[in-house]
């Protein structure tokens, strides 16, 4: 088992600081340790013996990331096999970026930032960044990764108005001022903001990778800069592209794997495009990481994806049709899990998800209506709403009694976490919602007592929601019935995702119900942008986000003090690098939300099934399961995995 510590990195803040700071990026890096002797692959003996490709001394960086097993309770494995999983769609193919978790820097399992593909990190005064790359490392197609790839990013891409036409992401801003960027030789580069970034690490190890590099030596010859513009604007034409940029930008897709050309860093390369029903993935010659045996990884050979519909995917599972899976298995399906385990020889392993809420309300206060407009606006009904919801049945009936009831907050272990952001207005008490709802002017009622709007329409709740997402749907059922004991009526509308967000942004809904904080297990390190009115995705505020996204050319200025206050702590955090500012900061905003209920939380803590194949080693038997920080299973280390079975290791012919 492994135990997931919730200890924040430091991160060189001062001066002073450096020193120690350089230490425990070292360590974390294995640096100082010498390099083993190293191994050839078995994989790759054949086209290594026929000089097809450079022994393994050649492609691993001449310091390579030396992973320590041992001292996480993992044992060294043996190379060799396949592994097979699945995906609902093609384009689902880029969680396998995700989960195999290969960063510039990137969490260990006890959310500490660690060097990854680069060798080592300097912070002076949260404002300065300097990267050392690993002498010697490339790409899976042999090319060097030099600053090149990074120089090419910054000045070719993110600041080329025709493949950037908003500018640079955000996180490379600080209050709009772009960074110096410095070469200053062929492994290092350097990002300097006049105030603090304290957002920058933390993004360049998020589950998406923003990769603020690029192979400049592959993607040149898409770019009008340095490739006739006439040869790219008929390349273009041939793909029914308008122009280079939109060329440069389907080729430029290295999340997606769209594209099996396109060098990449992460563990496994992909072999075939699209359209498919098996998409191939086969081991990267040049991946930067061995273990102390001298073995390069990942241990695993190739990776199978095989589409199929998602509402097969547990049968697939139940009929042993796959050696790992956990995305897009929910709680419901562990009953026919576990029914296969042991005629098809694999373990249903059973993780807590690290989420806010499983289930969680969010009242639109950007809502076009202006009676529900004003409705959500006040916190007494948002409180009522809360109040009214029975979570102790929920969990019995939904999660098997082993959810957390309460508020949408972070959770039990995280060094955040207070009891009063789970429980307060997180109850039940269905007298205090009637006086509240009363307390409002909602005291007319129907014949059948349901409440009357102050426009004499009923308190009638359409919450819309995404059809597929069963649990939703089922919670939202129930609470459909506790909220009729306090006279309001819930109706459910289920819609295609595309159709609702559409319609969030629109300001249409009047209320929603989607998953809740992604991120339920932060340090104070990491970004609380999910608890400020910064971002069109979070429902309850949509229009505000899209103002501060765009900076005011479009939706609504947020109008409401307590929203305000959230965006004056979100900006106070982007300012500081002190670790204890930035907690006090976390907790206040946490508090915030508790005390007015933006969101309204039901349930947290339900359980991901994973399937792993007997015979699959080094994978552990539980752990937390989120999006963020721990990319689904990504902070695991997914190129560990080997099969302890010799018949499974039979090396793949090329």
């Amino acid at each position: 088992m492994t135990a997931l510590g919730l200890m924040s990195a430091p991160l060189c803040r001062t001066m002073a600081g450096l020193a120690l700071c350089l230490a425990m990026i070292a360590a974390g890096a294995g640096a100082g340790q010498s390099a083993p002797a190293l191994k050839e692959t078995p994989f790759f003996e054949e086209a290594v013996d026929n000089g097809q490709m450079p022994p393994v001394a050649e492609r691993v960086p001449l310091e390579p990331l030396v992973v320590d097993l041992e001292a996480r309770g993992r044992v060294t494995g043996r190379p060799g096999g396949a592994i097979t999983t699945l995906a609902a769609k093609a384009r689902d193919i880029r969680y396998l970026s995700v989960i195999a978790y290969a960063r510039l820097v990137g969490y260990d399992e006890h959310l500490n930032l660690v060097p990854d593909i680069l060798a080592s990190y300097e912070v002076e005064d949260g404002r300065r960044f300097t990267l050392h790359l690993r002498k010697g490392h490339r790409w899976s197609d042999g090319h060097p990764f030099t600053a090149e790839d990074f120089r090419y990013w910054w000045e070719d891409v993110a600041l080329n108005r025709y493949l950037m036409p908003a500018g640079p992401p955000d996180f490379m801003l600080v209050d709009d001022e772009q960074p110096t960027f410095e070469v200053l030789d062929e492994t290092t580069v350097r990002y300097t903001w006049s105030k603090p970034n304290p957002r920058f690490l933390p993004t360049l190890a998020k589950p998406l990778d923003p990769h603020i590099y690029r192979p400049a030596h592959y993607l040149k010859r898409f770019h009008a800069r340095y490739t006739d513009p006439e040869t790219l604007a008929q390349a273009a034409s041939r793909q029914k592209l308008k122009s280079w940029a939109a060329l440069h930008n389907r080729v430029d897709s290295m999340s997606d794997f769209s594209d099996p050309e396109l060098p990449t860093l992460d563990p496994w390369k992909v072999d075939n495009a699209g359209p498919t029903s098996r998409f191939v993935f086969s081991r990267n010659p040049y991946y930067h990481r061995i273990d102390a045996a001298g073995q390069q990884l990942p241990y695993i050979d190739r990776v199978y994806v095989d589409i199929a519909s998602s509402g097969l995917l547990a049968a697939k599972a139940n009929a042993g049709e796959v050696d790992v899976l956990a995305r897009g298995l929910t709680m419901a399906d562990i009953p026919v899990l576990k029914q296969g385990e042991k005629a098809k020889g694999y373990r249903t392993l059973l993780w807590p998800i690290a989420r806010g809420s499983e289930v969680v309300l969010y009242p639109n206060l950007n809502a076009t209506d202006p009676v529900w407009r004003d409705l959500n606006r006040d916190v007494r009904f948002r409180r009522a709403l809360s109040l009214g919801i029975d979570r102790r049945t929920v969990n019995n009936a939904l999660f098997f009694g082993l959810g957390m009831e309460g508020n949408n907050t972070v959770r039990e272990g995280s060094r955040l976490f207070e009891e009063s952001f789970r429980k307060l207005y997180g109850t039940y008490d269905p007298d205090e919602a009637n006086r509240l709802l009363d307390e409002i002017g909602l005291d007319q009622r129907d014949g059948s007592g349901l409440r009357l709007l102050p426009d004499g329409r009923l308190l009638e709740i359409v919450v819309e929601v995404e059809g597929d997402m069963t649990m939703l749907v089922d919670t939202l059922q129930l609470i459909g019935e506790f909220w009729r004991e306090i006279g309001v009526k819930l109706f459910i509308k289920p819609q295609d995702r595309t159709v609702l967000r559409n319609r969030a942004y629109s300001g249409l809904p009047v209320m929603t119900a989607a998953p809740g904080l992604d991120n339920a297990i932060p340090t104070p390190a990491m970004p609380p942008g999910e608890l400020a009115p910064i971002s069109q995705y979070h429902l309850s505020w949509p229009k505000w986000g899209q103002y501060v996204e765009t900076h005011g050319k479009v939706g609504e200025a947020c109008d409401m003090d307590e929203p305000k206050e959230l965006l004056a702590l979100y900006k106070a955090w982007l300012h500081t690098t002190d670790s204890a500012e930035q907690a006090r900061i976390w907790r206040e905003m946490l508090a915030l939300h508790a005390e007015n209920q933006w969101t309204i939380g039901t349930v947290a803590g339900a359980i991901q099934p994973i399937v792993l194949r007997n015979g699959l080693a080094n994978f552990p038997d539980k752990a937390l399961y989120s999006w963020e920080p721990t990319s689904l299973v990504g902070i695991y280390r997914v190129d560990e995995i080997f099969w302890d079975r010799a018949d499974r290791r039979v090396a793949s012919a090329q």
